[in-house]
């Protein structure tokens, strides 16, 4: 029973739509297993019949849905916007590929609600310096719910009376928080219950049970790659706490969100950058706060594929690589961006922290005495060659090899993928 899992190995954005997109060839079907619109996984691909380069920023729908013939799974780990999902299936259409038939979505997955999204919105804002930097998405109120045993599921909007009655009850208390808490207009009961009814006709041919779906098909022998989204420095129990993500990107995230067994999974894929970068708030020992972070934000195109955000941008740290490493059993790893850092005279990694006059190998997920170490680097030759079209581990420049083999013996990790630039064939696969 072939389970691939695809984990980001940083605080997210580490190209994970890529190498899911590369990866899903080999497989039949791709699911996602946690986050919800919150996530971007950006896919640039060549056309076969037209020739020409697509580029395209995925929310919600599996990233293997740009390659023929592969099946996609929406799990019940994930939180689903309607106006998403629906906007997301059109813009795939309008390329030119097909959806029906190969998309599923979990009866048992949670809805997004308006409400959802007017809180995350209106607690940011009340927060101030104190903000997490979410995304405003509503993804953090919708896990809430769905722990709170008041979220709203697929399966509810089978039934419009029993629709109407929790979305009655749960708009009510919603309401009452906007307007009294944080001082913001209440939402239209009546208006959201005919939204969402209609939304039923709309997603109906691709609701199914998708943890039966997928068991079936690994009994069948079929190959499936499980998608996270988010890194697994997010991890709600894992990360950086409190400023994570509301789920799981973590391996365990890949069973309960997609209802399969943990002895099913064979290969743990974790990605991280050639350097690091983090988006909002919350510890990052290895920021570069200069005008050579400002170089790599700039070269390396950090920006936001959901929000638009500027990353913040710094050296790669094995010291949380090597944790991650360890809490998901990675099998390999898969390093990106490595184009990036092409022309720098020295490419640093951290190795160990420093913290009150002692100098520790261990990464300490608690917040205040993360935010307190300072990092210990060693220097590594750069490199001038440009290597965006090498596709050949060995034609690397020597210096380039020389960063990776220190990556791979640090971490205890093999590493099979190289991306050295942003386009489906620029990858060096080491298999």
């Amino acid at each position: 029973m072939p389970v691939s899992v695809v984990i980001g190995a940083q605080w997210g954005d580490e190209g994970k739509g890529k190498l899911v997109d590369l990866l899903s060839k080999e497989c039949q079907i791709v699911a996602r297993y946690q986050g919800g619109a919150n996530a971007g996984h950006t896919i640039i691909w060549t056309d076969e019949k037209t020739g020409v380069q697509q580029k395209f920023v995925l929310h919600l729908v599996p990233s293997g849905i740009f390659q023929e013939g592969v099946a996609c799974v929406i799990g019940n780990g994930v939180v689903i916007d309607p106006v998403a999902v629906m906007e997301e299936i059109r813009m795939i259409r309008d390329l030119g590929y097909e959806v029906d038939g190969r998309l599923f979505i979990s009866h048992n997955a949670h809805l997004i609600m308006p409400y959802h999204k007017a809180l995350d919105q209106a607690k940011e804002r009340s927060s101030g310096g104190a903000a997490i930097g979410t995304t405003g998405r509503g993804i953090g109120p919708a896990y809430v719910d769905k722990f709170a045993r008041s979220g709203i599921r697929v399966v509810d909007l089978l039934n419009r009376d029993v629709l109407a009655q929790k979305l009655k009850n749960a708009i009510e208390e919603k309401n009452a928080l906007l307007k009294h808490l944080y001082g913001s207009e209440g939402l239209n009961v009546n208006q959201i219950i005919e939204e969402y009814v209609a939304f039923d006709q709309l997603i109906d041919p691709f609701v199914t049970d998708t943890a039966e779906y997928l068991n079936l098909a690994l009994k069948e022998g079929k190959n499936v790659l499980a998608e996270g989204a988010q890194g697994a420095l997010l991890d709600v129990d894992f990360g950086t706490y409190p400023y994570v993500t509301s789920s799981h990107p973590t391996v365990g995230g890949c069973c309960t969100g997609l209802g399969i067994p943990p002895t099913a999974i064979n290969r743990i894929i974790g990605i991280a950058k050639a350097y690091a970068t983090r988006v909002g708030n919350g510890p990052f020992p290895t920021e570069l706060e200069n005008e050579l972070g400002e170089d790599i934000r700039r070269v390396g195109h950090e920006f936001g594929a959901t929000t638009g955000r500027p990353r913040r941008t710094g050296w790669l740290d094995l010291v949380a690589l090597k944790y991650t490493a360890m809490i998901n059993g990675l099998t390999e790893l898969a390093i990106t961006k490595l184009d990036v850092l092409s022309g720098l005279e020295t490419v640093q990694a951290a190795v160990a922290y420093g913290y009150d006059g002692k100098v520790s190998s261990r990464f300490p997920s608690e917040l205040q005495t993360l935010a307190r170490v300072t990092p210990v680097f060693t220097d590594y030759s750069g490199w001038k060659e440009n290597i965006e079209h090498i596709t050949d581990y060995n034609d690397l420049p020597e210096a380039a090899r020389n960063y990776l083999q220190f990556v791979e013996s640090f971490v205890g990790v093999p590493i099979r993928l190289v991306s050295t630039g942003p386009a489906r064939e620029q990858t060096i696969i080491r298999y």
